[in-house]
This record gives C-alpha cells, structure tokens and sequence, in this order.
C-alpha cells in the first residue's frame, strides 16, 4: 500500500500517525526513510482501558491522560513511571504496553501543540472509512466496479459536507507545519 501511494505520487510523508497494525510503520519507513511514525494516542488510551473494569476506567484514562498532555518526553516518561507505581499491581499489561511502543510514542513530544492536535490520533480516516463500510455492509454485490465507485464517490460527496469545518485553529496548525518542515515542502 505504500509504495502504491510512492506510485501514484506520494513524494513525501512528513508525520505518519498509525494504529498498532504491525510492520506497517517499518513498510511506511522503507518507502519514506524521513517520515516521523507516530501511533495513535486514542488507539493507545483504547488498548489500554481493554484491560480496566468500568468502574476504575475514568479514573485509569484520567493518570493515562497526564502522559499524553505532558509537555515534554522526559516529563511524560516520568508521567508513565507515576502510572505504574500507581497501576502496576492491578493493570501491570498498561504500562508494559506503552513501554514496549515508547520509541513508537515519543515522537510526539517533538511537536508544539498546533501540531499535537493533529497528528494525535487517526479518528478522522476511521471515520470516513467506517462511513464507506457501511454502504457496502448490508449489500451482497453491485452490478459493476462502476456502481461501486459511482456509490463511493456520492458517499464522499456527503461525508465531506460533514467534514467541512476546519480543524480548529487549522491556520496556526499549518503554520507550524510549514516552520516544522519548510525545507521538505520546497521539495515538493
């Protein structure tokens, strides 16, 4: 999949953010050997309250989002050395878990917050993907590749009216990016 996207014109990647599907930020990587890979806050929090009963879960996402917010690496490995004196002894996989995907994680605290707010999780294209899903879920089969894409391309249509507000404060966003990878986008 990504040398297909290197194929249709992908030059450059500058910040991957990936779920935990394996091998796939060392394909992305290969292909992309100056794209950062970061995996996905939400999907990290998600995994790790698998593991929590109801009752404690707000209490776990609460400590789990003093690791995230933190404004530095150091501060939030710290953070995480705080949940696991606290956690350990009931939820011991949580901190195992963000330990073993560290490297994969700390990207993040590279960034300014413009930046955070975008790159901290894949929501956006889970959506849309799930809302593409759904059309065809419930259909056996379409009559030709071409209904398929007819019907693809008016669900696009819709989700991008749903999607049409900007990201909030988008503008100082890509002000960061353009201060963050200015040399790379004169490449391009």
């Amino acid at each position: 999949m990504v040398t297909e996207l290197r194929n249709r014109g992908v030059q450059d990647i500058f910040i991957a953010c990936v779920d935990g599907l394996k091998g796939f930020p060392e394909a992305i990587e290969a292909v992309f050997p100056k794209t950062v890979v970061q995996l996905c806050i939400v999907h990290m929090v998600r995994h790790s309250l698998n593991y929590v009963s109801w009752k404690r879960r707000k209490e776990v996402a609460a400590d789990l989002r003093h690791i995230y917010q933190a404004a530095t690496a150091q501060e939030a490995e710290q953070r995480l050395g705080e949940f696991e004196a606290r956690w350990d002894e009931e939820y011991l996989p949580i901190g195992q878990s963000w330990r073993r995907n560290w490297s994969r994680l700390i990207p993040f605290f590279d960034y300014p917050p413009e930046i955070r707010k975008v790159i901290y999780t894949t929501n956006a294209i889970e959506s849309v993907n799930m809302s593409l899903r759904k059309l065809t879920k419930n259909r056996g089969s379409f009559p030709s590749d071409e209904a398929l894409l007819k019907l693809f391309f008016l669900a696009l249509r819709n989700i991008r009216l749903k999607w049409s507000m900007p990201i909030r404060d988008w503008k100082a966003s890509l002000t960061r990016f353009t201060i963050e990878f200015g040399d790379r986008l004169s490449d391009i």
